[in-house]
């Protein structure tokens, strides 16, 4: 997700874990496919052996020969999203209420002040939070329609 502020950019990228809401975030100065890589080796870092599953949508760093290559070679499975449905995936929920609470109508010194405000946002929301914002506990969410999902209670 671009966060943006008189020229200067930065790009944060980020994963929910579906089952405990943890959540991964790194900010780059580019969204672009080696900076997408980079996130790509901090989640097999933090997963270690686990399984691991991104849901993506069509953005060209992850859909780039390179991006895909690593993705297979850390057994990173990618499951892409249909176009112009950011309403699925709940990662993009997130985007938009920490864009809502600390971008919106809000003006930093520097776009490293936005960034760490931002980033700070989405840290501090507790796992249930996170899953709750980003739709993930709502029972009719698309991808665990016809399946049983069950959140507990310490979460």
């Amino acid at each position: 997700m671009p966060i943006t502020g008189e020229n200067a950019q930065r790009a944060v990228f980020g994963t929910i874990d579906i089952e405990t809401g943890h959540r991964i975030h790194v900010a780059r100065k580019r969204l672009c496919a080696t900076d997408f890589q980079v996130m790509l080796r901090l989640i097999r870092e933090n997963y270690a052996s686990r399984k691991v599953a991104l849901l993506l949508d069509g953005a060209s760093s992850h859909t780039a020969d390179d991006s895909q290559a690593l993705a297979a070679q850390l057994d990173i499975m990618l499951i892409w999203l249909p176009p112009k449905c950011p309403q699925l995936n709940p990662m993009d929920r997130l985007w938009k209420c920490a864009k809502q609470k600390v971008c919106a109508n809000r003006q930093y010194r520097t776009i490293a002040e936005q960034e760490d405000h931002f980033i700070a946002y989405l840290q501090s929301l507790s796992a249930h939070e996170a899953l709750r914002k980003s739709g993930l506990l709502a029972k009719n969410f698309w991808l665990f329609r016809g399946r049983v999902h069950t959140v507990h209670p310490s979460v």
